[in-house]
């Protein structure tokens, strides 16, 4: 899941060094935080946070595969 997220917001910034993804495993989920350069955050994000709901939709279809719960934060 990690390596997808990191996929998917590196083709989104303009700086794809900057970005971070954090994998905290939980007793009944694992939480991904992603970081990105301040200037891309809007990018990340989009207009009304539909990038970043269409981000977590795809990474929870990918989980449900898998049968885990994943949670994308973006910091």
């Amino acid at each position: 899941m990690k390596e997808l997220v990191e996929a998917i917001a590196k083709a989104l910034v303009d700086h794809p060094e900057a970005v971070v993804v954090n994998e905290v495993e939980g007793e009944r989920s694992t939480i991904l935080e992603l970081k990105v350069a301040p200037d891309d955050m809007g990018k990340v994000i989009g207009k009304q946070g539909r990038i970043a709901k269409a981000i977590r939709t795809v990474v929870k279809a990918a989980a449900t595969k898998d049968d885990k719960r994943v949670v994308v934060e973006i910091l």
